[in-house]
């Protein structure tokens, strides 16, 4: 499995965590909503830098990887904080 790959099915699992969540949202408290809403963000930002390393090259640099990979865990902690508040 190549970088892209590991990458899209990373994506993919956040996606799907995201959209599980979006359902329990309405219950939510404001902190649990604040903390969504910067959130949000960040997979705006993890999408936008997957697009950009796809445009780049077949295979994403180390520094790219390594930066996307970052920037996904932040979102994994902040979709599990969320969940753990609901």
């Amino acid at each position: 499995m190549n970088v892209q790959e590991e990458l899209g099915k990373f994506r993919d699992g956040l996606l799907q965590q995201r959209d599980e969540l979006v359902v329990q949202l309405n219950l939510a408290k404001l902190e649990a909503r604040e903390e969504w809403e910067r959130a949000e963000a960040k997979l705006e930002e993890f999408s936008t830098r997957l697009e950009g390393a796809a445009a780049e090259a077949k295979d994403a640099s180390d520094d790219v990887w390594a930066s996307a990979k970052m920037l996904g865990e932040e979102l994994k902690s902040a979709y599990e904080r969320i969940k753990s508040r609901l």
